[in-house]
């Protein structure tokens, strides 16, 4: 069997200005990255404004698995099934951080015959944005330490400071540091702290601005610290705007590749959805939606926490409007849900597979709440077996779902067409009422109480002194009307990722509370999450090499 990365290494690539005239996008309107990739111009952007909007469809997930789901490689292969279909469809993806690349995650180019391509540039540098996010965060955090070292004249309370440097690696070991150590020239000694790249509220205004004077805007909004009196400081008030937005200039732009059956794929921005809001970038979103008629999107992680951040932060902020749903699971995550351990997922057990299910049922649940048609697919394994594929359709479409199996790792936009035209049919028959889970003016603890208990099903919610502190402030500070965004663990619907199936009975518990005020959201932190992972005792680096030709070999 083909691993991924040979599988994309045999494509026979198009060469990515006949990928964008597929979708009437001239060469001129292309600014090219070598032969495969391509950023779309801010004339294109603008030059489409007046075109309709296409279908959106959203891709979301059960809690993931040690047994694995698919949610992207399913967008993918969806994406190439309504192409076959002869249906005008675009992808709209996020971009990989190179953590868990080198990690234990994997990258983020789809799986098989679905997968977007060249999947080698797509899991490292690409076009460099991640780059350029990294480079406009550290600026930020070298102006804020030499303005303390030049005098501090906006009187910043070093035991105050809120921002962080960042880097686009899984490295525990920055979690927590001193800087300024040294001579008095080299800074005020202070302890500092390093997020991930894919964390950082830079990525989370890349993702959400409209275009760059938005941008701009939100980065002067960011708040780095609390000055003496106990007031914000923001970047603005830093001089740090201008040279930020420089660096930002090219990231902005929304990237083009293409499927391996040459789908066009706009994949732009990358927040992780445990830690962050879990959405690529609105720019990406909208653009693909006045180009093509169906557009599919993704959001990380479970649906407690990329579907519920797509809905309440990015299309409560951008005005967008769904369409459909399409959930994914798979026969041997639910198992693994009903207690099955890892090396027995193959064998067949229905009593295993009824009990774990109640996890699918939950997610059905949550996403009924916004008002979205749902239709459910199983990410198909060779050793499913039907007995569990009858059970499992029942038990969905007696929620009011389609249900549809999914081949496309196998056999590519091919084995993606009965969910296509399950989704079609969703798109035809079944409008979409679509609302936010809660309205802008419930209080910050409201929210986050409403969260905690339709969506992950909590008895109720405790915070620490230094969270409820928070909350106050913030709320005396005139954030209370922001929507929220859950740091949580992605394994379970609650804060403890040992939780597995539908947990009952438990506190969702908040540790602490910050303002992303650039980004527009408040972050909660529940349970352990942790904002810059660690590597595992065995990382997929150990396993990637390039040969004396270039040819990189390991990458999945």
């Amino acid at each position: 069997m083909k691993s991924d990365i040979q599988i994309a290494q045999e494509a026979d690539l198009m060469p990515i200005h006949q990928v964008a005239a597929k979708y009437g996008i001239a060469q001129d309107d292309l600014e090219l990255y070598g032969k495969y990739k391509a950023k779309l111009s801010d004339d294109l952007i603008q030059k489409t404004q007046s075109n309709p909007n296409g279908k959106l469809i959203l891709v979301t997930a059960i809690n993931p698995t040690p047994a694995g789901e698919g949610k992207t490689t399913t967008s993918i292969g969806l994406a190439q099934a309504f192409d076959k279909l002869g249906k005008s469809c675009l992808l709209a993806l996020r971009e990989p951080s190179l953590g868990p690349c080198f990690g234990i995650k994997g990258g983020a180019a789809g799986g098989g015959y679905a997968q977007v391509v060249p999947m080698e540039d797509l899991n490292l540098h690409f076009t460099g944005d991640f780059h350029a996010i990294t480079s406009a965060n550290n600026l930020l955090a070298a102006l804020l330490d030499n303005h303390i070292q030049q005098g501090n004249a906006l009187q910043i309370d070093t035991r105050q400071i809120l921002w962080k440097r960042c880097m686009d690696m899984n490295d525990r070991a920055l979690r927590n540091i001193v800087v300024g150590l040294g001579a008095k020239a080299d800074g005020f000694v202070r302890e500092d702290h390093f997020v991930i790249t894919v964390a950082t509220e830079i990525m989370a205004i890349l993702c959400l601005a409209a275009d760059m004077a938005d941008l701009k805007e939100r980065l002067g909004n960011i708040i780095v610290a609390y000055n003496y009196d106990g007031e914000p400081v923001t970047a603005k008030q830093l001089q740090a705007v201008g040279a930020m937005a420089a660096l930002l200039k090219d990231a902005i732009k929304p990237n083009l590749i293409q499927t391996l059956e040459h789908t066009g794929a706009i994949v732009h921005g990358g927040p992780f959805a445990n830690i962050a809001h879990g959405c690529n970038s609105v720019r990406a979103t909208k653009a693909a939606l006045k180009i093509a008629d169906y557009v599919i999107t993704e959001a990380g992680f479970g649906a407690d926490l990329g579907a519920e951040k797509f809905f309440d932060i990015k299309c409560r902020k951008a005005g967008l409007k769904p369409d459909a749903v399409v959930l994914v699971a798979t026969v041997r995550a639910l198992k693994y849900n009903g207690g099955v351990p890892k090396d027995q997922l193959s064998a067949e057990n229905l009593d295993a597979l009824k009990k774990g299910i109640c996890n699918l049922e939950k997610h059905i649940e949550n996403l009924q709440k916004f008002g979205i048609p749902i239709v459910v697919t199983l990410n198909s394994f060779l050793t499913d077996t039907q007995a569990e594929y009858e059970w499992i359709r029942e038990f969905c479409e007696q929620r009011g779902c389609e249900f549809a199996l999914s081949k496309v790792w196998e056999n590519g936009g091919e084995g993606g067409i009965a969910l296509a035209e399950k989704v079609l049919k969703t798109l035809a028959q079944k409008p979409s009422a679509f609302h936010p889970l809660y309205p802008d003016e419930l209080s910050l603890k409201d929210k986050i109480q409403t969260i905690a208990a339709e969506i992950y099903g909590a008895d109720g919610v405790a915070y620490t002194p230094a969270a409820e502190k928070m909350l106050a402030k913030l709320t005396a500070q005139g954030f209370g009307n922001l929507p929220i965004c859950m740091a949580k663990t992605q394994y379970s619907l609650s804060d403890d990722q040992h939780k597995l199936g539908r947990p009952t009975g438990f506190t969702v518990q908040i540790r602490d509370v910050y303002v992303s005020a650039g980004a527009g959201f408040v972050v909660a932190l529940a349970g352990s999450i942790m904002t810059m992972p660690g590597l595992s005792k065995s990382p997929a680096a150990y396993g990637i090499d390039v040969d004396d030709n270039g040819k990189i070999t390991g990458l999945f």
